[in-house]
């Protein structure tokens, strides 16, 4: 076979390619020559993924559990890849920014549209079985959500609403991390006293959430968005996708969970506990957290319906 230029072409950018690196061209082609073929199994590690799933008993539907709360969090992965694209632009643009944005927005409505897997793929009799073997673990403890979280905006607004006011954009992270709100989501009524299920994830966690705070301070979706010119933060195709997404995290998103604890854990005339001990009734409704991620792309009017019917 005769080499046309454009093979030559490329053989010599190869060649520049590996001298750089101190490495021989010739030795790599050889390795070329004995190396198999990719598979899409070994890819994807497909064996691999298919292995990660260890339920606690033997009831059937505790697999569905698993799988849903895998690919929740691969999902949870590709909302962080699409923020990192922003985050580590030196040239952000309008159109990156919007590409991206309405990445996230696509993998929210994705997972909202699938929680119906949660609510109603699900046995109710056999949740209630398998849920008791996985005290004191919880959806609650997901880091990756919270990464979300802190990623999206400024730290102080993830402050607890009847402490925020304490707060503002350069308080200090600490500070504000100990009154974040989701942590009352794991502190008994009764007593104050935190659950094993939120000490946990304090004990793992915390540092990360903090050193993540202060490294986004200044970087974080808001902060970037602020970052454009004045003309491109009027575009209102961005104004709508940024919207869009305080909405996915901070009404539906939440709202999935909550139908899901009523529809599961909501027997008259008593309510049962979620796995982590979360005070799911007071917890999971977005009316009563009051988590605005962008409230200056808000009416007050909008802010103040926050989380009710007006929004869903």
């Amino acid at each position: 076979m005769d080499l046309t230029h454009d093979m030559l072409t490329r053989l010599e950018k190869l060649e520049k390619k590996f001298e750089v690196m101190g490495q021989d061209m010739q030795s790599y082609l050889d390795g070329l020559l004995h190396a198999d073929y990719l598979t899409y199994w070994d890819y994807i590690h497909l064996d691999t993924l298919l292995s990660l799933q260890t339920p606690k008993t033997n009831i059937p539907d505790e697999r569905i559990f698993i799988l849903y709360h895998q690919i929740t969090e691969l999902y949870f992965r590709l909302i962080l890849d699409a923020y990192e694209r922003i985050a580590d632009e030196e040239n952000l643009t309008l159109e990156l920014f919007k590409r991206q944005i309405g990445r996230i927005n696509k993998y929210f409505t994705t997972l909202d549209s699938s929680f119906a897997i949660m609510v109603t793929g699900l046995d109710k009799d056999e949740f209630l079985k398998f849920r008791m073997s996985l005290l004191p673990a919880s959806g609650f403890q997901s880091a990756q959500y919270r990464k979300i979280e802190v990623v999206s905006t400024d730290f102080c607004n993830l402050v607890h609403h009847t402490k925020r006011k304490e707060f503002n954009v350069d308080s200090d992270i600490s500070s504000m991390y100990d009154n974040l709100y989701w942590k009352q989501g794991a502190t008994e009524l009764a007593t104050g006293k935190k659950t094993l299920t939120l000490r946990q994830f304090e004990k793992k966690y915390s540092k990360v959430f903090v050193d993540l705070g202060e490294s986004t301070r200044k970087k974080n979706i808001w902060q970037l968005y602020k970052s454009l010119p004045k003309a491109d933060q009027k575009d209102k195709e961005l104004i709508n996708l940024m919207r869009e997404h305080d909405l996915n995290a901070n009404v539906r998103w939440p709202l999935a969970h909550y139908r899901s604890a009523v529809k599961h854990l909501d027997r008259k005339p008593a309510q049962i506990s979620a796995t982590g001990g979360t005070n799911w009734q007071k917890y999971l409704p977005p009316k009563n957290q009051r988590i605005v991620f962008y409230p200056e792309l808000w009416t007050e009017e909008e802010l103040e319906a926050w989380g009710t019917q007006k929004f869903i």
